[in-house]
This record gives C-alpha cells, sequence and structure tokens, in this order.
C-alpha cells in the first residue's frame, strides 16, 4: 500500500479489461471511507440508505442515481439500500470528460427516464456478463456505456452558452483540481492562465459566490479532509502532501476551514461516521 493507498478495499467491482463494469449491492453492512480511483453510477433500486459522497450524506430510495466521480471519499452506510452499480475508466468513454465534470452529482429519477436508465443499466449488466473477451465484446461494452451517458447527460436541461467569467472559472478550476497540491497561491494560477488575481476573483464570485483565494482553500481543505478520512497518511504527511511545509501551519489552515484540527477529524470521523462530519466552514476568512 502506498503512502495515500486506502485503507478498505472497495465493495464495487472496478472497472474490467473493457474499462467497465457492473455490479449490484444488497444489504451491506457500512463500509468505506475510501476513494475509488474510477467512475461509479450508483442506481438504488429497493429499500432506503444512505450513501456519503465527499462527507455529505446523500439519501436514497428507489429512482436515486449517484455519479461518483474518481478520488471522492466515499462511505456506503446504507444496510437497508440496494442498487444497481455500473463502474467505468473515464478514458473508455470519448465525452466522459465533459459530462463528468459538468452533470449533477445527483438524479431522482421517475416515470420514462427511470425506465430507460434502468434499462441501460441492466442491458449493459447483461452484455458484461456474457461477452467476457474480445475486441468486438469491447466496442460493444463502451457503446453501451456511452449510450447509458448520453442518456444521463439529457436528465439535466441544456445550459446557456458560458460567459467570459465562467469560462474563466472553468479554467481556473482545472488547473486547481491539478495544482492544488503544489500551490495555494491565485497568484501562480494567475500567472498560469496569463490573467489578473481580479480576473480570477471576479470570475470565482460571479459562478460560486466565493473569491478565488477562497475556492483554492475549499479545494485544499476538501483533499486534506479526503486524506485524513481515507488513507493512514500521519497529519504532518497530509500537510507536506498538501504543500505545507510546517504540520503547526497545516493545522492552523485546517482548524480555520473545518473548524477542528486535523486529529479531531480525523477522529470524530472514525468514531462518529456520517454523523461525526463537520461541514466546512463558509464564512469569508
Amino acid at each position: 500500500m502506498t503512502s495515500t493507498g486506502t485503507r478498505l478495499a472497495s465493495p464495487l467491482t472496478p472497472p474490467g479489461w473493457a474499462g467497465v463494469a457492473t455490479c449490484a449491492l444488497g444489504e451491506v453492512e457500512p463500509t468505506g471511507p475510501w476513494r475509488p480511483p474510477f467512475h461509479a453510477l450508483l442506481l438504488a433500486t429497493a429499500g432506503h440508505g444512505t450513501i456519503e459522497v465527499d462527507f455529505a450524506a446523500q439519501l436514497c430510495r428507489p429512482g436515486t442515481l449517484l455519479w461518483i466521480r474518481p478520488g471522492q471519499a466515499l462511505r456506503i452506510g446504507a444496510t437497508g439500500l440496494a442498487a444497481s452499480v455500473v463502474t467505468f475508466d473515464g478514458r473508455v468513454a470519448g465525452a466522459t470528460d465533459h459530462l463528468a465534470e459538468n452533470a449533477p452529482d445527483r438524479w431522482q429519477l421517475e416515470g420514462e427516464d427511470e425506465d430507460a436508465v434502468i434499462s441501460e443499466f441492466a442491458q449493459l449488466a447483461v452484455d458484461c456478463e456474457r461477452h467476457r473477451t474480445g475486441p468486438v465484446a469491447a466496442d460493444l461494452l463502451r457503446h453501451q456505456l456511452a449510450v447509458l451517458l448520453l442518456r444521463i447527460a439529457l436528465l439535466t436541461p441544456p445550459a446557456e452558452p458560458l460567459g467570459a467569467e465562467a469560462r474563466t472559472f472553468t479554467r481556473f478550476r482545472r488547473r486547481l483540481e491539478s495544482g492544488h497540491g503544489q500551490s495555494r497561491r491565485v497568484e501562480d494560477y494567475a500567472e498560469e492562465m496569463g490573467c489578473s488575481v481580479r480576473t480570477l476573483t471576479r470570475a470565482s464570485l460571479a459562478v460560486t459566490g466565493r473569491t478565488a483565494k477562497q475556492v483554492v482553500d475549499d479545494r485544499v481543505a476538501l483533499e486534506a479532509r479526503r486524506l485524513l478520512a481515507c488513507t493512514p497518511m500521519s497529519v504532518a504527511e497530509v500537510g507536506r502532501h498538501l504543500g505545507f511545509l510546517e504540520p503547526t501551519n497545516f493545522g492552523r489552515f485546517f482548524h480555520r476551514e473545518v473548524g477542528m484540527s486535523p486529529g479531531q477529524f480525523r477522529a470524530e470521523y472514525a468514531v462518529n461516521g456520517r454523523s461525526g462530519i463537520p461541514v466546512q466552514r463558509r464564512s469569508a476568512d
């Protein structure tokens, strides 16, 4: 296990030889947290229960569809929930990156939309079971996945064309996703993008209501919570991984953003599970 490896193995079947797989969840014991390195589409089919994604409880019932992205902190605390699951590698569908970035995390399906998505889940499960090798079979499974993703894309009304500020924020968010472990300085992202700090702040405020600095701190604090909850890394190791040379500086940052020390967060989460997860403070610095 690497220093950033998860403590627990995922109960979800990882993508197989064709980059896609299916599985079913029955009445399972609460598990997690862990960070699956793949996408997972979870469709609740019976019962009621809770799935936590990045420390937010998602109450699920039949027709609830969740999209879990790679690296998110996942906890299954739903002992009375049955669900169908499709897992896939993001590289197997050409439109996946765009859909994953812009699609919501949750839908409550009804009527014809629910019937169509259930049908796609069922057909993909049948094809994964029947076809286990060969380039034609791989193409079929990937095609079935693409159809499912397109159906999901149609669940959300088309967005208005992005304005200049929204396009700027999208670029900023992409760079932040890959660079938050190297820099927490808005100036660095502005320089990389060839714009001013004021431009990034204006774009961030327009899209999220948060300043660019707050957006950066939000992302770093989220990664810190993921690492503390899902890996055996020490608090000092988590801090260093996120660019804090001194553990005390990381501790102050974490306490300011989350409302408790890193050690308290880890202990609270381990003891109390979802009921003990604090929400990140939303007040300005």
